[in-house]
């Protein structure tokens, strides 16, 4: 028999067991059975997947594109502007739909993109874009790359922010502060960009590359599927709170200025110093994949758990590498280019990592996630434009890159701009001494500087000397640190203008080109980076004008290595013959056309062409006073050579540079199997290889004997009365190559001619 309630029990409801807390659909999701096991994994594999597969495309298409605009650092240059722009159109779509789309609406959506890009693959080079155009390479280029890779690439790009977006929603206790992801992201992009060169290219065809590519982005739908389930009820979960340090704030748009800034400087200082390596170092490929490499492992360092302790070493390591990277401009000791790698890619490292550091630092809430990629990403995009697109409009020569140092250094921490009473008196002094250092730059005489003339050149060491010092020592001061390092640029610009006898500068998608006139006015020079490209004697050495056929000079004077060639060709012919340069120059080879020869110019650039074509104005007339008719094929020499009949020519030349670095394309074993088709029989193929920081005579030696072809190497001219630096007649290394060894005639007991040895690892 139950017992009778007591009133008071009446009234009160009867206890009841503690009832277990609600459960989001998520945490039901992700919390059954080993589910929750599987959450962060999939996520990383999925965005590390998807960073590997973007960092991979990169090289591997601008691989197929590169030989169509002749191996110019350019091409990758425009490359980048499109990988930046596609990324911040991933970025803005994956902002779009995770502020506006359900869990299940966002997820569809999403994969429905991923796959349509499906239809695009395999990747290849679109139908209809086989030769650039003769202007607007820049922008041909980038529709190529858009109607190519555009989608898969754009569906790509959205995946990283995406997904830490998702995951951010999770209740995983790591959702707090799911920046670490772009770390793993970071990191899935820094090992497919070093796998390529070293492990990939060398080991397999490019179809298997572009299939294999194929496979793993079908996988990477699945991934994307699975983490897409694991969020499929999610709706109005909101992302997890702040982790401490990030602020919860919705960003303002003076922090999104300031965030653009930050991704803007070191994405065009990428640009720039990959141009600069690549043009003024050596044109070998992949070689940008280093400075881009850094940049990414900048990401991973600065959003890791280290990131503090990096940041700090890299505010102090800066200013000595940017120190360094100053001194060997102007100190001798810096001439190998090992050294010339290491310093110049090391400031950009540091400068990067400080840039990137202040962004980390600055990074806001996980609930403003996708709106802080969206706005890095346009600075990288902006940052790109700027150093690819815009820069060589504004600038006749490289100014982006010290300028972009100079703004990098404004990014360092604790930027204070002066103040106070005496911050007129600071402005004013910076505007007068940028005032005397630029004017040399521009025509300029200024007594203060006029003193810094060739002849007293230990000065100049010693102003840069003391201002490297003055700015490691003040370098904690952004802004007079700044000052100091771009009175450096500035001063070693005006030297090198002062006396200048430069007549045109000019700049266009493939560089810098210079004309000038020697100190004593004797001879006209073309020079395209730092290197000279042509020189042509104007003056008699008793200074009354020249007059008649131009004398040969540079390295195809009468006894010069490639003159030798030219001879013997034509012994082997026995006749007149019809011969190919590769690299127009001023058109010096021109001169040596015999009557009844035929003369034929691969040009990629168009500048080039005006310039050896236009004696009036630039002033080189060996092409109109030799070969007035000859014939001139604009575009990459490795395709359009592909068109002149097989055995067409009895001499070929390639003699292509890109300031005093070599297209390597131009030197592979499918490009010398090209040339060989198209010599005739008894023809001679000669390959200019005079380099300050490369020895490729070994290489050319591999890749002949590849295609079954003998190689003599001329790198010597002891004894030879004609060279001579003030006449503008120089030594070189010259590699001549024909189909049997007794066409090489008289070349094989001729002096300094030799046999070189054959090392198979270096084909090419």
């Amino acid at each position: 028999m139950n017992a009778k309630k007591t009133p008071a029990e009446k009234k009160s409801p009867a206890k009841k067991k503690p009832a277990a807390a609600a459960k989001s659909p998520v945490e039901k999701k992700s919390t059954q059975g080993s589910m929750v096991g599987f959450l962060l994994p999939l996520f990383m594999l999925a965005i590390f997947v998807s960073a590997a597969l973007l960092f991979f495309v990169q090289p591997m298409f601008a691989k197929m594109v590169l030989p169509r605009l002749g191996g110019t650092p350019a091409v990758w240059s425009v490359a980048m502007v499109f990988f930046q722009t596609m990324l911040l159109a991933g970025y803005a779509y994956a902002h779009f739909i995770t502020k506006n789309l359900e869990g299940q609406k966002a997820v569809m959506v999403h994969l429905a993109v991923m796959l349509v890009a499906v239809l695009f693959l395999p990747l290849g080079i679109a139908s209809g874009w086989t030769k650039p155009p003769a202007s607007g390479e820049a922008f041909w280029l980038l529709g190529l790359f858009t109607v190519s890779i555009g989608l898969p690439f754009f569906a790509l790009s959205a995946n990283g922010p995406l997904l830490q977006a998702w995951f951010a929603r999770t209740n995983h206790p790591a959702a707090k502060d799911p920046y670490f992801l772009y770390a793993a992201s970071n990191i899935g992009s820094f090992l497919a960009l070093l796998a390529y060169p070293f492990a990939v290219e060398p080991l397999t065809r490019l179809q298997q590359q572009t299939f294999g590519w194929s496979a793993v982005f079908v996988l990477l739908i699945v991934l994307i599927a699975g983490c897409g389930y694991l969020i499929w009820n999610t709706k109005d979960l909101r992302p997890a709170k702040p982790a401490n340090g990030a602020k919860a704030d919705k960003p303002t748009w003076a922090e999104a200025v300031v965030w653009i800034a930050l991704a803007a400087i070191p994405s065009g200082l990428l640009i720039a110093v990959t141009n600069h390596i690549s043009t003024d170092v050596a044109a070998v490929p992949f070689l940008w994949v280093v400075p881009l490499a850094l940049y990414l492992l900048t990401f991973v360092l600065v959003f890791s758990r280290l990131a503090e302790k990096v940041h700090q070493v890299a505010v102090i390591a800066q200013p000595l590498f940017i120190a360094i990277l100053i001194a060997s401009q102007v100190f001798e000791g810096f001439d190998t280019i090992a050294w010339i790698l290491a310093i110049h890619i090391a400031a950009f490292f540091f400068t990067a990592l400080v840039c990137h550091g202040e962004l980390a630092r600055l990074r806001p809430a996980p609930a403003h996630l996708t709106e802080f990629y969206m706005w890095m990403s346009a600075g990288g995009m902006i940052g790109g434009i700027a150093a690819a697109l815009v820069a060589p409009l504004i600038f006749n020569w490289v100014a982006e890159y010290p300028i972009l140092i100079v703004l990098a250094l404004l990014c360092r921490p604790g930027l204070v701009w002066p103040g106070g009473r005496w911050a007129p008196v600071f402005w004013v002094v910076l505007a007068i001494i940028a005032a005397i250092a630029l004017a040399p730059a521009f025509g300029q005489r200024v007594p203060v500087l006029s003193d810094l003339a060739p002849g007293n050149y230990t000065y100049m060491k010693w102003v840069i000397g003391f201002l490297l010092v003055a700015s490691i020592l003040i370098s904690f001061d952004s802004v007079k640190y700044a000052y100091i390092i771009a009175l450096c640029f500035l001063t070693i610009k005006a030297y090198e203008n002062i006396d200048s006898r430069t007549r045109h500068t000019v700049r266009s998608f493939f560089g810098v080109h210079k004309v000038t006139d020697s100190y004593d006015g004797r001879f006209r020079v073309l020079l395209h980076g730092t290197t000279i490209h042509g020189a042509q004697r104007v003056m008699t050495n008793d200074f009354k004008p020249a007059t008649g056929r131009p004398e040969l000079t540079t390295y195809y004077y009468k006894s010069a290595a490639i003159a030798q060639a030219v001879a013997q060709a034509r012994l082997n012919k026995n006749g007149p013959i019809n011969y190919a340069v590769v690299g127009l120059g001023t058109g010096t080879l021109a001169c040596h056309k015999q009557e009844k020869d035929s003369v034929s110019y691969y040009e990629i650039d168009p500048t080039t062409i005006e310039i050896a074509t236009n004696p009036k104005r630039y002033g080189f007339s060996f092409l109109a006073q030799c070969a007035p008719d000859a014939k001139i094929i604009l575009g990459d020499a490795r395709l359009t050579i592909g068109d002149a009949p097989d055995g067409s020519y009895d001499f070929i030349a390639i003699d292509a540079f890109s300031s005093d670095a070599i297209p390597i394309h131009l030197m592979t074993r499918e490009a010398i199997e090209i040339y060989k088709r198209k010599l005739s029989p008894r023809g001679i193929l000669v390959l200019h290889i005079s380099n300050r920081h490369l020895e490729l005579a070994s290489v050319v030696a591999g890749v002949a004997n590849a295609n079954g072809m003998s190689v003599r190497t001329h790198n010597t001219t002891d004894g030879d009365e004609e060279v001579n630096d003030e006449d503008y007649k120089f030594s070189g290394t010259v590699s001549a190559l024909v189909k049997k060894p007794e066409d090489f005639g008289a070349l094989n007991e001729a002096k300094h001619w030799r046999d070189e040895k054959v090392d198979p690892s270096q084909w090419v």
